[in-house]
């Protein structure tokens, strides 16, 4: 029998790799005074400054670095295949060099960053959803995520960046919805399940090129090509432990091209920085982003029907190419005061493929969130979410037949709900914690129960917390 869950288990879309911005002062101490107040200053970036002026000697070569460790806990106190809790965790380092200050080269930046994941798979092991809980869950491995290189052309007006990339760090992005820590938040349900190995997003990454142009201050275009098969394996082998693949070092070009385009425009943007000594200057209204994008697959699919349980594991025909259309909006709808931490947006994205050669035809999430929510809190932030992924009909075309399937139930596959509430937290710029809530409507699109005959997998609710800390 084909996977019909799993492909998605191991794909996430929130983690951003820890910041490389330029060192703090050289004045900053390695521990502040002032004990451990001095900690939670909002001056303090990081937990541990300036590493004893290490940040700022390596800046001054071009040279900065970023440590970030992500741990969560997550239980679900109902439904899913059975009731519990599992600990998991991601650690990332980046380094970044700017040939400028390194060597004189202007407009160039080398990045690399690596990731050691750890810990199990909640979704898999307990929820059996097609929307994973949890951006960060992947196979535990020690890995390189990406390493490119990046020069800028007019003025800082077009860019082009060569080599390993995470599409899920440009491409599809909801600024609001990355607040949220379910996987579909980020890089969403719909290439998760349709593109080999889901695609090149978190924990994967493939080679490509990608050029950026800026023809107006509202109006950005990316466009690059990529190869199509992280992995390297066949569609339903798509293992991240796979020779040198499980330390993200695998090359594979032989599957197909993956081309994706996507147009920003932004409404109300920033106005540019103010002279010094000169107000800041409001902006002309409140601010949003609106995006459209496309992808399309050299590669050949299986067709949808081959996801059928009563496929035996065949696969049943195959189509040339494959493809998918998106939507991204972000938008402030009430802000009280324009140089306020207060403030209410919105955030939507669709995401359709076609039905006959994919198992997700569609999805999409929506929320609304309320920066500074109460009194003091200002770096805080409330959100709701929601989220729908649909199954395609096509899987569920071909009838049983045969003694083999006799008395099996085998429940026909529709549509998976989320809902998730969380609450992010800001202790210090270096700290945070966010406790989430999340539930779950037909988990898997109504899968059967291994553990109950006759039954599907219950509605799920579960709690968890996450900790991020920038070192």
């Amino acid at each position: 029998m084909l996977p019909q869950v799993a492909r998605a288990q191991a794909i996430g879309g929130q983690p951003q790799p820890p910041e490389v911005t330029p060192p703090p002062a050289a004045t900053e101490p390695t521990v502040p005074s002032g004990g451990l107040a001095g900690l939670f200053s909002p001056d303090r970036a990081t937990l541990l400054g300036d590493f004893g002026s290490l940040r700022t000697t390596l800046g001054q070569a071009g040279i900065t670095f970023g440590l970030e460790t992500i741990d969560e806990t997550f239980g679900n106190v109902t439904g899913g295949y059975k009731q519990g809790a599992t600990a998991n965790g991601l650690t990332m380092f980046s380094i970044g060099l700017d040939t400028s200050k390194a060597f004189g080269w202007e407009g160039g930046t080398f990045n690399l960053s690596t990731l050691w994941i750890y810990g199990p798979n909640f979704s898999n092991g307990y929820l059996g959803t097609l929307q994973t809980n949890s951006g960060i869950l992947a196979s535990p491995s020690v890995r390189v995520w990406e390493a490119w290189y990046q020069q800028q052309f007019a003025g800082g007006r077009m860019d082009v960046k060569i080599g390993q990339q995470s599409l899920d760090q440009e491409f599809m992005v909801s600024q609001g919805a990355s607040v949220f820590l379910n996987t579909t938040m980020g890089w969403t349900a719909v290439p998760s399940f349709d593109l080999y190995g889901g695609g090149p997003a978190y924990p994967l990454s493939s080679l490509g090129v990608r050029l950026r142009a800026e023809p107006t201050d509202a109006l950005t275009i990316l466009a690059g090509v990529f190869d199509d098969n992280p992995p390297g394996g066949s569609f339903f082998n798509d293992s991240q432990l796979r020779g040198p693949e499980r330390y993200g070092l695998g090359l594979d070009l032989g599957t197909g091209a993956l081309f994706i385009a996507e147009a920003q425009y932004a409404v109300n943007p920033p106005p540019p920085p103010a002279p010094a000594g000169s107000p800041p200057t409001p902006p002309s209204g409140l601010p949003g982003m609106y995006k459209a994008g496309a992808w399309f697959d050299t590669a050949k699919f299986p067709d949808a029907s081959s996801y059928s349980p009563y496929a035996d594991g065949r696969v049943t025909s195959y189509h040339w190419h494959n493809y998918g259309l998106y939507a991204v909006a972000d938008q402030t709808v009430w802000m009280p005061r324009p140089d306020g931490p207060t403030s209410v947006s919105v955030f939507g994205r669709p995401v359709f493929a076609p039905s006959d050669r994919n198992f997700l035809d569609f999805c999409a999430v929506a929320g609304v969130l309320l920066h500074a929510p109460l009194p003091t809190r200002d770096n805080d932030t409330f959100g709701v979410a929601f989220g729908y992924a649909n199954v395609s009909d096509r899987v569920n075309s071909i009838a049983p037949t045969g003694p083999a399937f006799s008395g099996v139930y085998t429940p026909l596959r529709s549509g998976e709900t989320l809902i998730e509430v969380t609450y992010q937290a800001q202790f210090a710029p270096w700290l945070t914690v966010q406790p989430d809530f999340q539930y779950y409507w037909m988990p898997g699109g109504g899968i059967a129960n291994p553990n109950v005959p006759n039954t599907r997998v219950s509605n799920e609710a579960l709690f968890g917390i996450r900790t991020t800390i920038q070192f």
